[in-house]
């Protein structure tokens, strides 16, 4: 008996033939890449590539069972792809350690693909994956989990022409992650976050990265904050300089490195001076101008400045407690032994002088490496940058009187992160590999044959969502149309192959568009060019048209967006590809379209609800019962609005089932109302996933 009788026996010769021959690209080693990497190897795949740009750290052990400890620090492409041959060792494996964003992935790249199934742990890059796909004509299988729960998405971009095709990826707005006020991290702290925050996003990057940038200060403004706040906080901003300088000194680095001992002992002048104006910068001269500003503490109670020196000798005195001193003063008071929970190391509070001594070690340590690295910035696994953050943020905590988080907490806040399940990366990792066979049993010729599939050929691709609740685990969606107004999926996409040192804008957009008429249909159609954010080209200023691609950074890889200025036809987007091997040298360097691209008519825009008329009085009659979905979704972060799509119309679901057969009315309405929360809960699911370590969450 020979390996792929059994899936032979389930899904049938002609799909099995299918799976073996289809080339699937895998976007992800992490957590839930080991899982479905395993599985494809299993299932009769046989030419997977493998690509992911991380490598493995110690903490991915505990549940990305296709590393070992001797994989630490190895690329974990090529360490999955060879562990994972082991299962069967005749599949071809293609392993790729780098960036999915890299020039060299291009469409062109894309194409190669049956299906690209994702297990990423970024939006960044599953935006860029959902995009590439569109281009490219491949589908594409979306994917994550966040702690027990889990979603797969299969979106169709394959059949982005035809009445069935499926929403993309952006379809749906994603939730936009909390923000917080400048001043209020910066100057008037509440709670432990808003100083973890703070020593994260804000003393970390002052010290040890790139510098501030004004712009910060000036949208604030804009925003109407505090404009004398504002001020105090530039003054703030020039006064790192010297602490900057200070820390990248020769002498201090040199010393840092010398040295391994904790930077309050005896160390050396300079990497003693380093801590303290550190140190006495930020809490003790900053909170002491904060002060001066009076009318800020009328309604807040003020912060007290702290004395390094008095700390680390024990006789420092916080006067706020109940207008009494109380003094710390003695050794018992700033025993480690002597805080709740001091079992473990990352689990207990820490003490007042423990917290100097531990920011002055980290701030050391950080200088030592400033020689190499030059810019450092905040990473849950770097030690160093951990520590700092503890550090800082308890001590500014102190002085707001604000409770203070041990070491574990406050890697969990800073981090934004949600422990990674690996029973749940298994699960989502095989309904994957389900909805793949779904997707590719869907291309086969013989898809309309309900012999088709063998025990799969009723089943069709859906969106399924794990649940929190134990009567059915599993919400399953059939796939939404696509959002008529998506910046992403609405446009007309086109492939030009050309060499970007030799090809000028104006070649492309001519090109692309060829004569078409715009609204008077004389003159061709008036356009503005996009590349990402940047606006190359409009109407009023053409001057860009005549300089080459790669003047403007837009080489392979490029996506540039025409837009109608008449806004009476779609978007085009054209993908930039790079020319084959076997063009000739004396040919144009581009590669067009076969004929100019012609673009459909925008959808109209939604009209704006009418407010709904004030309810009449029900006299003498009943109260409707209350309505009772026992398979109601339970949505991320309870309590938390969602954010969809402005200008999104309600979805017009299919309301037959797979054989034709109709629904009833009862029953179509109940899928709407299921369909509706399950794209909610999707969309939260999204934006938090992490299908490497751990999961990013919205505060």
């Amino acid at each position: 008996m020979s390996r792929s009788t059994h899936a032979r026996a389930i899904i049938g010769d002609d799909l099995y033939e299918k799976l073996n021959t289809s080339k699937l690209l895998v976007v992800g080693a992490g957590g839930i890449g080991c899982e479905l990497l395993k599985n494809l190897v299993l299932s009769g795949f046989n030419d997977i590539t493998l690509l992911d740009l991380d490598t493995i750290d110690l903490s991915n052990l505990n549940r990305q069972f296709l590393f070992r400890k001797k994989d630490v620090k190895q690329s974990k492409a090529l360490v999955a792809a060879a562990a994972a041959k082991a299962f069967n060792p005749s599949v071809n494996i293609h392993p790729i350690h780098g960036n999915i964003k890299e020039p060299q992935f291009d469409v062109e790249w894309f194409k190669q693909f049956d299906i690209v199934l994702n297990a990423l742990d970024n939006l960044d890059a599953r935006r860029h994956v959902n995009k590439a796909c569109i281009a490219a004509g491949v589908p594409l299988i979306e994917s994550g989990t966040a702690g027990y729960l889990g979603q797969v998405q299969p979106l169709m971009h394959h059949k982005i022409q035809a009445p069935d095709a499926t929403e993309c990826f952006e379809c749906v707005a994603k939730p936009v992650p909390k923000s917080f006020p400048v001043c209020t991290i910066r100057s008037t702290p509440s709670t432990a976050l808003h100083c973890i925050v703070w020593a994260k996003s804000y003393l970390l990057p002052q010290l040890f990265g790139e510098e501030e940038d004004e712009g910060e200060l000036d949208r604030a403004i804009a925003a109407g904050e505090n404009a004398s706040e504002i001020a105090t906080l530039r003054e703030e901003a020039q006064a790192f300089k010297s602490v900057r300088a200070l820390l990248r000194s020769p002498t201090t680095t040199d010393v840092a490195m010398d040295l391994p001992a904790p930077i309050n002992a005896i160390l050396g002048p300079a990497a003693d001076a380093a801590a303290t104006s550190v140190f006495t910068k930020v809490y003790d001269q900053d909170i002491r101008r904060l002060l001066a500003m009076s009318d800020m503490w009328l309604y807040r109670v003020p912060p007290v400045p702290l004395d390094r020196k008095a700390i680390l000798t024990g006789s420092f005195v916080d006067s706020r407690a109940n207008g009494m001193a109380k003094a710390q003063t003695t050794d018992a008071a700033l025993d480690t032994n002597s805080q709740p929970g001091s079992g473990l190391k990352d689990q207990k509070v820490l003490t007042l002088r423990e917290n100097v001594e531990l920011l002055d070690d980290s701030i050391r340590r950080l200088a030592a490496r400033l020689p190499t690295e030059n810019i450092l910035s905040f990473d849950k696994d770097d030690d160093d940058t951990l520590d700092f953050v503890t550090a800082a943020a308890n001590l500014r905590a102190y002085a707001y009187g604000i409770e203070q988080k041990t070491r574990w907490e406050v890697k969990e806040m800073a981090g934004n992160i949600i422990p990674a399940i690996a029973t749940t990366n298994a699960i989502i990792a095989g309904l994957i590999v389900l909805q793949a066979i779904n997707v590719l049993k869907s291309l086969l010729p013989s898809a309309s044959n309900p012999n088709t599939g063998g025990a799969l050929a009723n089943s069709f691709p859906k969106n399924v969502l794990i649940q929190t609740k134990t009567r059915a685990p599993l919400g399953v969606q059939n796939l939404c149309a696509p959002n008529p107004h998506c910046v992403v999926c609405r446009p007309v996409y086109a492939n030009v192959a050309c060499d970007p040192a030799r090809v000028t804008l104006g070649e492309v957009v001519r090109g692309v568009l060829g004569l078409e008429a715009g609204a008077n249909e004389d003159e061709p159609r008036e356009v503005s060019v996009y590349e990402g954010g940047r606006l190359l080209s409009e109407p009023d200023w053409e001057d860009n048209l005549e300089r080459t691609l790669e003047n403007m950074n837009c080489g392979r890889g490029t996506i540039l967006m025409i837009v109608d200025d008449a806004e009476e036809v779609v978007d085009l987007a054209v993908c930039l590809n790079g020319l084959p091997a076997t063009h000739p040298a004396d040919a144009p360097p581009f590669i067009l379209p076969a004929s100019a691209m012609t673009l459909p008519k925008r959808a109209p825009k939604p009209k704006e609800p009418s407010p709904a008329p004030p309810a009449s009085p029900t006299t003498g009659s009943k109260r409707p019962a209350p309505d009772d979905d026992d398979d109601e979704i339970q949505i991320i972060e309870p309590g938390a609005a969602p954010t969809t799509t402005g200008d999104r119309p309600t979805k017009e679901l299919r309301t037959s089932g797979p054989n034709g057969s109709k629904r009833s009315p009862d029953a179509t309405a109940a899928l709407e109302r299921n369909a509706k929360r399950l794209r909610l809960a999707s969309a939260e699911i999204e934006d938090g996933m992490d299908g490497d370590d751990e999961i990013v969450i919205l505060e």
